[in-house]
């Protein structure tokens, strides 16, 4: 039987998901590898199915809510840095078809939820956690919190996401554009600060925070929610925000291709030949009093 990372309880008109992995931060894999992925979206399945669930809170277990995606094995669904001697490498059409599940079954699906979706931040919120929080209708952060892109110095340098346009909405284009090229991390108070969380507060209010805004929402009628939820659809259609999703995948499939020069960091060769906690804390000591 497959480990349990994703927990589910209800309670009156409140769902509460709950990322189940805490040794490991919460880390994510892809789409059809079975872990934390496949489980979240299909028990998220679970609330927008019950008339009787109006809000969606999703939290995680653990210090944090999520380290991004699993360095530990990133890549190699693609065929990256395995090292396999006469192994083919992943075609474009196998890498397309899994990034479009990935951000169009998965993030989009997030964002268009029938139900109010309230993200619950603390610890690190890094790369795919912050673009789960950012496809929520509402996200409350610990001020202590750090969130951030730190996947961009990869060498995405921008792309590689679909909630681009959510970032740069929120935070401004300028602001924007340095978080994605920098890598840097920010606290929940600067999150808040800057409009990429809805609320900072302190981390023992954290959960109390996020049930008060849970139970003020639960007083709207079920009818008046979807409604809103569905013209909330209409305006980011409107605001060029579900195109993100597509140019985030087309990204991503385009980045997994990417060729690095002798004088480039490699952090998958890196991986292969050192380990990882190498190749990460190599990747992001580079940016050490620059950032």
């Amino acid at each position: 039987m497959a480990e349990k990372l994703v927990l589910y309880e209800k309670e009156g008109n409140i769902g509460r998901i709950t990322l189940n992995r805490p040794e490991k931060l919460n880390a994510w894999d892809f789409p059809g590898q079975g872990g934390l992925t496949d489980q979240f979206y299909e028990m998220l399945k679970v609330p927008e199915a019950d008339d009787d669930v109006k809000v969606i809170i999703i939290r995680a277990a653990g210090r944090s809510f999520s380290s991004g995606h699993d360095l530990t094995t990133v890549g190699f669904i693609y065929g990256m840095g395995t090292g396999k001697p006469g192994e083919r490498r992943a075609s474009q059409r196998v890498r397309y078809r899994m990034d479009r599940r990935w951000l169009v079954g998965g993030h989009m699906s997030l964002l268009y939820s029938p139900k109010i979706t309230i993200a619950q931040v603390q610890g690190q919120c890094i790369g795919e956690g912050l673009a789960l929080a950012m496809c929520c209708d509402i996200a409350i952060a610990a001020d202590d919190a750090q969130l951030g892109h730190t996947e961009q110095r990869l060498g995405f340098s921008g792309t590689g996401i679909g909630t681009i346009p959510l970032l740069m909405l929120s935070v401004g284009v300028k602001r924007g554009r340095e978080l994605l090229l920098s890598g840097r991390k920010v606290s929940g108070k600067e999150a808040e600060a800057m409009g990429m969380v809805s609320k900072s507060v302190p981390p023992e209010k954290l959960e109390e925070e996020v049930e008060r805004y849970a139970k003020a929402v639960c007083l709207l009628p079920r009818d008046g929610l979807a409604i809103g939820k569905a013209f909330t659809e209409l305006v980011y259609d409107t605001m060029g925000i579900t195109h993100g999703f597509v140019s985030g995948y087309i990204g991503h499939t385009a980045f997994t291709n990417l060729r690095w020069e002798d004088d480039e960091y490699n952090f998958f060769k890196e991986r292969r030949d050192k380990g990882v906690k190498t190749g990460f804390h190599a990747r992001d000591d580079r940016f050490t009093g620059l950032v």
